[in-house]
């Protein structure tokens, strides 16, 4: 008996609580230069472990405090994802503190690849001194309509062609993996082709999407080194009648996973943006969203509508009471999670 109890104790010390394991699927934006000014609830973070978090240029003043802030964070929660959207060009967070500017995509994509390995490494290099591990990029959405607002002319695609775009994008993720940062790539299924903007509300693309779209994902899971993708907020009747992708999932679990035979973590884009906001409620987004098979639930612009970290815990222990969530899905997520911090 005293021999079963031994071996049994392992589990029992390394068991995670139904709070933790919910926690362990949020990465959570928040106001704030340091911990102790800043709106995380430090208390739920600590006791829970929370999966992670992503940061802005409001949490940005020099390259001293954000050291400070990501080594402080990874003191109160171990294996803390600490993730920020790097892209260059438009969407370049770090420009502010490290007063280095990364060229847009469409700069990169009239670059050589020695070039292109050599902006991307000196990036990584220096997201790795300040402590971040986790990149938001590269966009792999391709430069269908010259029409697209939040692609297309903020000059965030590669290229038209998927083979090119999959061959820039591996640049970039190898040139991370170097420096120990995980990479994204998003937005599945394609959001070159829309005509609105997911982060103000419902956006369209079944008469605009088209199958090449998923070429440059189909190309990139064969290199087997591919830890994220990102979800994005754009619906296609022809895919799904009823649900945009993030919360589909005949997008995320039938094509994503069993067509495309893709087996690492689905990370939703952030579940306030204005096409899920609007027309979802937080129980309702939660519940569809872990349904359709996402593993990370990302809720970043704790500006203008903060959650608190409770409350999304909260709200999933309830749809699991109610038997709309199903236990196993919050285990299936978190074993990914976990392989993935492993590697941290």
């Amino acid at each position: 008996m005293r021999i079963f109890l031994v071996l049994l104790l392992p589990f029992f010390l390394y068991a995670k609580s139904l709070e933790s394991k919910i926690s362990n699927m949020i990465i959570i934006g928040f106001k704030g230069l340091d911990l102790n000014s800043s709106t995380l609830d430090i208390r739920t973070i600590k006791r829970d472990s929370i999966g992670g978090v992503i940061l802005f240029s409001h949490n940005l003043e020099s390259e001293e405090q954000l050291k400070k802030l990501t080594l402080n964070l990874k003191k109160i929660s171990k294996n803390i994802l600490i993730a920020i959207d790097e892209e260059g060009g438009r969407v370049d967070r770090l420009k502010k503190i490290t007063h280095i500017k990364i060229p847009s995509a469409r700069e990169i994509s009239k670059l050589n690849d020695k070039e292109i390995e050599k902006i991307y490494t000196n990036l990584a290099k220096k997201m790795k001194y300040l402590g971040i591990n986790l990149n938001f990029a590269p966009v792999v959405d391709l430069n269908i309509n010259p029409r697209n607002s939040v692609i297309n002319k903020a000059n965030r695609s590669y290229a038209r062609d998927p083979l090119k775009t999959a061959h820039i994008s591996s640049i970039f993720i190898d040139s991370f993996k170097r420096e120990g940062i995980f990479c994204t790539l998003k937005h599945f299924p394609g959001h070159g082709s829309s005509m609105n903007d997911s982060h103000k509300g419902f956006t369209d693309i079944t008469k605009s999407w088209k199958e090449i779209e998923l070429l440059v994902y189909i190309k990139l899971l064969e290199s087997k080194k591919i830890d994220l993708i990102m979800s994005a907020h754009v619906y296609n009747k022809n895919l799904d009648p009823l649900y945009p992708a993030t919360l589909s999932k005949k997008i995320l679990t039938s094509l994503l996973r069993k067509n495309l035979g893709y087996d690492a973590l689905i990370v939703s884009d952030d579940l306030q943006m204005g096409a899920i906001r609007n027309n979802y409620s937080l129980k309702e987004s939660l519940k569809l969203a872990i349904n359709a098979g996402v593993d990370l639930l990302l809720f970043g612009n704790q500006v203008e509508k903060p959650i608190k970290i409770k409350k999304i815990i909260d709200t999933v222990k309830v749809l699991i009471k109610e038997g709309d969530v199903s236990i196993d899905q919050i285990d299936e997520a978190n074993e990914r999670i976990d392989r993935l911090k492993k590697k941290l």
